[in-house]
């Protein structure tokens, strides 16, 4: 089985409390999902997240097939990460870890996601051509709407003083 990393950052102009609160609610998943892919959860996003905790949903990623996704979280530490692994879905193998640090001026959010795809040799032949665009493309529509709802991270500009002082002789 090959192993394939997606591994994102983006820094947001928000608190580490609001990264936390948005990030961590599993119902925000459709709010940084493309509409296209048809993104509904069927059971688990009731209560925060916290280990052992599943998520039922169903997604359409390619040409309206529709597909049952089950993740469970594994692993949490509050206001710095959590992890997510897919017990039944359209991976072969799903291990997704988000990281949030604070920044100068914000957050940085980090994502680092092995999977392996399906399907042995034709999946592999399949990954650059079909996998690997469209998780690109769902990644950087994330990147878009994170920055829409949450603004566009500007790096806070450093000010030095200079200390000025005469000499009286």
């Amino acid at each position: 089985m090959k192993i394939y990393q997606i591994h994102t950052k983006q820094n947001v102009p928000i608190t580490v409390e609001e990264a936390w609160n948005f990030l961590s609610n599993a119902r925000n998943l459709g709010t940084i999902t493309p509409s296209y892919m048809n993104f509904n959860i069927l059971s688990g996003a009731d209560r925060p997240v916290y280990a052992g905790q599943l998520i039922q949903y169903t997604v359409t990623p390619i040409s309206n097939i529709k597909m049952k996704w089950v993740t469970e979280i594994i692993s949490v530490k509050e206001g710095e990460y959590f992890v997510d692994e897919q017990k039944y879905g359209p991976y072969a193998l799903w291990h997704h870890k988000h990281f949030i640090k604070a920044i100068p001026g914000g957050v940085e959010m980090e994502d680092i996601v092995d999977y392996a795809v399906p399907a042995g040799f034709l999946g592999r032949l399949a990954h650059p051509y079909l996998v690997q665009p469209k998780l690109d493309e769902i990644f950087e529509y994330r990147k878009k709407a994170l920055e829409e709802k949450f603004g566009v991270y500007k790096a806070p500009t450093e000010t030095t003083t200079t200390l000025k002082q005469d000499i009286i002789a």
